[in-house]
């Protein structure tokens, strides 16, 4: 009965209903792909060096892994250490190759090329590099690229699930370190410790004073850029949030205002205050829930169709998980209620038959 009510009063308003409705949906749709994409971003990244090793080994004092340097001599040191089960080193760069302005390039040490999975041809040899599958199809000639102005030879075609990578270029790291100019970027370990590395990350940076060592699940907790993505995303969304909130606070006023004759008529019925603001805040609600469930469906379609788009390499990821959708659904039910509910309250302090004057 009460929601029969409801949509009766929205559907006498069609054209503040749909202004309400579109202008929450492209709220919900912003928020959604900025803090999904900035999510997978962080994700991938993450995952790309947490799958290689559980402590890593940076330059001292950088501020972002693309200008570490660190001696790649360190490596038969590290493996002597007690605790190392394996240690590797790569070097992350980029550098335009043939038509694409922009390809990431991984030099990597021999015991990391297994991890990508070889989907035609072979593992390279010295001066070869193997490409991801999703710039394969952006490439014109797939046999040889040219990577900044020095040709190279194709080996084969490799797949990844992270995007990062898929869309990158993996090459010996000696060949890396002639093209970038530096020993290595970073020096993965893995230890036979499951818990307590301390004392192991001790040791390894008793090696040097250049370098800083970290726990990899550390490092990517307080790794700068990803916090710089995290605060970034929070206040574009809390913007949108903002502007959602406005833009359906004064659609929302100005219909009360319209229906302030409507409500005198109610509240001389007997009808009290607190049940007609129920019900403005009602219509608020249905129309949020509406909204957040088109946004939820568009938004998770436009993220298809970027993952799926050659152009973007697999670079520009993301996926929405439970924690943000529930997120988003509360800060929906709380857009539409702060939105319906001060208008609708201001309107009610009137007396009943100066409201239906007023409406008349």
């Amino acid at each position: 009965m009460q929601l029969s009510i409801v949509f009766k009063a929205l559907k006498a308003s069609k054209i503040k209903t749909a202004l309400i409705y579109l202008s929450l949906s492209v709220t919900l749709v912003s928020i959604f792909l900025i803090t999904s994409i900035s999510q997978g971003i962080i994700s991938m990244y993450s995952n790309m060096l947490q799958n290689d090793g559980d402590i890593i080994v940076t330059q001292a004092k950088i501020s972002d892994t693309f200008f570490s340097d660190v001696n790649i001599s360190l490596l038969d040191k590290i493996k002597q250490i007690e605790g190392v089960k394996d240690a590797s080193a790569l070097i992350v760069g980029a550098a335009p190759v043939n038509n694409l302005p922009i390809v990431a390039i991984y030099g990597v040490t021999p015991n990391l090329f297994q991890k990508y999975q070889i989907i035609k041809g072979r593992y390279p040899h010295k001066g070869e590099v193997i490409i991801g599958e999703s710039i394969a199809n952006g490439l014109q000639n797939i046999h040889d690229v040219k990577i900044s102005d020095t040709p190279v030879k194709v080996a084969g075609i490799y797949k990844s699930s992270i995007g990062f990578e898929n869309g990158g270029i993996v090459m010996p790291i000696k060949n890396a370190q002639k093209i970038f100019h530096k020993s290595a970027s970073l020096l993965l370990i893995t230890s036979n410790f499951k818990k307590e590395k301390s004392l192991l990350i001790k040791n390894i940076q008793s090696l040097s004073t250049k370098i800083d060592v970290k726990s990899t699940q550390s490092f990517v907790k307080h790794y700068n850029q990803f916090n710089i993505i995290k605060k970034s995303s929070f206040v574009i969304s809390f913007i949108a949030f903002m502007m959602g909130l406005i833009a359906i606070g004064s659609i929302m006023s100005i219909t009360v205002v319209q229906r302030k004759d409507e409500f005198g008529i109610m509240k001389a019925l007997g009808i009290s205050s607190k049940k007609i603001v129920f019900f403005v805040v009602l219509e608020g609600i249905v129309i949020g829930i509406a909204a957040f469930v088109t946004a939820y469906v568009l938004s998770n379609f436009i993220l298809l169709i970027i993952k799926h788009t050659n152009t973007l390499q697999g670079y520009v990821n993301g996926t929405i998980d439970l924690s943000l959708t529930l997120l988003l659904f509360l800060t929906t039910l709380a857009i539409t209620m702060l939105g319906s509910l001060l208008p609708a309250y201001e309107a009610l302090k009137v007396d009943p038959v100066t409201l239906i004057g007023r409406g008349n």
